[in-house]
């Protein structure tokens, strides 16, 4: 069985309630609930945190055994050499997902410093991100 770690950064433990004009009104939870459903062969692990450095301590704990990364760094994919160095220390192969079209939000979040690390970027799809990421880590 294949295994996904899907990491979320900051605030997006508020999905669904924060701001929901701009990252939806589905909770991460029925996120989770939908992709653990539309992928049943797959096993999919789960982790948010708020802070960076529990970010870097999972991808180190994950990224050894984990056949693919889907994490979404919140603010932190705009400033964090940290977690991109993770990133690139692990064999686990990432792709980076954000709710929103950041390219059409303010220009501070055109900038990504985790896209360098990452096999790819998805944004603007909304939660549908978190599943395309999922089918192109399993082929």
């Amino acid at each position: 069985m294949k295994r996904i770690e899907i990491i979320n950064g900051p605030n997006l433990n508020l999905t669904g309630r924060r701001e929901p004009e701009i990252y939806g009104s589905t909770s991460m939870e029925q996120c989770i609930d939908g992709l653990r459903s539309r992928f049943p062969d797959v096993e999919i692990g789960y982790f948010q945190s708020n802070v960076e450095g529990e970010l870097i301590n999972r991808l180190h704990q994950v990224g050894f055994s984990a056949d693919g990364i889907v994490i979404n760094a919140g603010g932190y994919s705009h400033t964090s050499v940290a977690l991109h160095d993770a990133i690139t220390s692990i064999p686990a192969p990432a792709i980076e997902v954000h709710l929103s079209n950041i390219f059409a939000r303010e220009d501070y979040r055109h900038h990504l410093l985790l896209t360098y690390a990452c096999r790819g970027m998805i944004c603007g799809l909304g939660m549908d991100g978190y599943a395309l990421a999922i089918q192109n880590l399993l082929h």
